[in-house]
């Protein structure tokens, strides 16, 4: 078993575990080095060559990503000298590349763009008219399309496709200047993971067709929150953004690293869901189709509950944050009605993989179990008040609080989505996870609390 030791670098002394790999060190205490090709879940390839280092004792730079760690070790990792060396390597890098950064999605987060500020600033030796050029636009399948003359052959996507998902997809062809990325004859990109190749590309080379040219990086703001697709909790990031005159809408999930949940990836089905926050949101409260006013469809809400008195039922969508559960069991013992969330219908065997997809599609599966709720289908036929949950249950009287419309149900009040809510979720290995309000709508929909807050008036 190796033993912590204690090394040197640019002066000053860290702990490390021997015969770890240098890169992971710098990273780790962000010591500022350059790279392409390393990646923490992929390991180390060794072919940009970009994170090179200064080792005392010896005779060349050498490249952080295939250095181990050993005792007295004592590095520099920057220095006129080693600037000067990934000058030179970054010059190789762009001889190549097309000058499309402004119409590139990739600017605003891209390692080109900060290394090319950090280490070139040069005159190219060559013109734009000399540069070799390849195939612009490829569409890869899977929502990902390639522009192969962007492409630094770093590998990160084909070695994805390799160690991650396995599926063998990408592979690099040519070679020299011909040399690009490119799928094999007859497989296109269609794993049920190939879009984190976009997150994994450190360039403009892989973008997102459903991303592309809908917002520039920087005019995004992000928010940390727990994916709704299935019980496993992934953890993402909520990009979203407040256009003058607009509302505020989301763009895009990526995911946010967790070693104990998902690493760096989620799924695309799950990357893909923020759309659904968007398409036919329930915004009005409605009484029998028409539109009534909050303050009256509460009255009427309380009225219901004095008339079926002994005779409802509250149905919880397992979706909901323990916060809004909890409460809603409280509420349900004030009304004395009982309480059910059935678990049959978020059950899919077929979603479920041997990497993240969990066959219990609701984020919040495992406290509905915790709490020791009802899991079967109600069975009194007096007043159902369903929260948000997706199915249709038939009873003299419905009365549904939904986030989208298509509820059958003589009242319906409309609720925020879980973006514009924050809350506590347990995924299905036990892990209590709290996600953030992302959005701010300019005319918001009332959380579940605040609807219950409305009713004890």
């Amino acid at each position: 078993m190796n033993q912590n030791i204690e090394i040197i670098v640019d002066g000053q002394t860290y702990e490390a575990e021997e015969n770890s790999l240098l890169i992971d060190l710098l990273i780790k205490h962000e010591i500022k080095v350059p790279y392409f090709c390393y990646h923490e879940s992929l390991g180390a390839d060794g072919n940009c060559r970009m994170c090179m280092v200064e080792i005392v004792g010896q005779k060349r730079p050498q490249i952080a990503c295939d250095t181990l760690i050993k005792p007295g070790m004592e590095v520099h990792s920057k220095g006129e000298k080693i600037d000067t060396v990934r000058t030179n390597i970054l010059e190789l890098e762009l001889i190549n590349h097309p000058v499309d950064c402004p119409t590139c999605d990739q600017a605003g987060e891209c390692s080109l763009q900060d290394f090319y500020m950090d280490y070139g600033l040069h005159t190219s030796k060559i013109n734009v008219q000399e540069k070799v050029t390849h195939a612009k636009h490829v569409d890869l399948g899977a929502n990902v399309m390639l522009d192969q003359e962007r492409c630094v052959l770093c590998a990160r996507c084909t070695r994805f496709t390799d160690k991650i998902t396995h599926s063998h997809e990408l592979g690099i062809i040519g070679r020299g200047d011909d040399a690009r990325v490119s799928t094999m004859p007859g497989r296109p990109l269609s794993n049920p993971y190939a879009m984190n190749v976009v997150d994994l590309c450190p360039v403009g080379a892989l973008t997102s067709k459903d991303f592309r040219f809908h917002q520039r990086v920087w005019f995004l703001k992000s928010a940390e929150a727990i994916c709704q697709g299935c019980s496993t909790g992934c953890n993402i990031y909520i990009d979203h953004n407040k256009p003058k005159y607009r509302d505020d809408t989301v763009y895009r999930f990526r995911p946010r690293r967790n070693d104990a949940v998902n690493g760096f990836f989620i799924c695309d089905d799950g990357r893909l869901s923020y759309k659904a926050l968007e398409e036919n949101r329930q915004r009005q409260t409605l009484l029998e189709g028409q539109e009534i006013e909050t303050d009256a469809a509460c009255s009427h809400l309380k009225a219901l509950v004095q008339q079926h008195q002994g005779n409802i039922t509250v149905i919880i969508d397992a979706n909901l944050y323990t916060e809004e559960i909890t409460a809603l069991l409280v509420y349900a013992e004030t009304i004395k009605a009982e309480v059910t969330a059935p678990l049959e219908f978020y059950n899919d065997a077929n979603f479920e993989d041997d990497l993240l997809k969990s066959a219990q599609c609701a984020a919040n599966y495992q406290s509905v179990l915790d709490l020791n709720l009802s899991t079967q289908a109600p069975d009194k036929k007096g007043l159902i008040i369903n929260f948000n949950y997706p199915e249709q249950f038939h009873a003299d009287t419905v009365v549904s609080f939904n986030t989208h419309q298509g509820a059958q149900a003589s009242l319906i009040f409309p609720i925020a989505s879980y973006s514009e809510n924050s809350g506590t979720l347990t995924n299905k290995d036990g892990l209590e996870q709290f996600s953030k309000k992302a959005v701010t709508k300019n005319s918001p929909s009332p959380t579940i609390l605040e609807w219950l807050e409305r009713l004890k008036q």
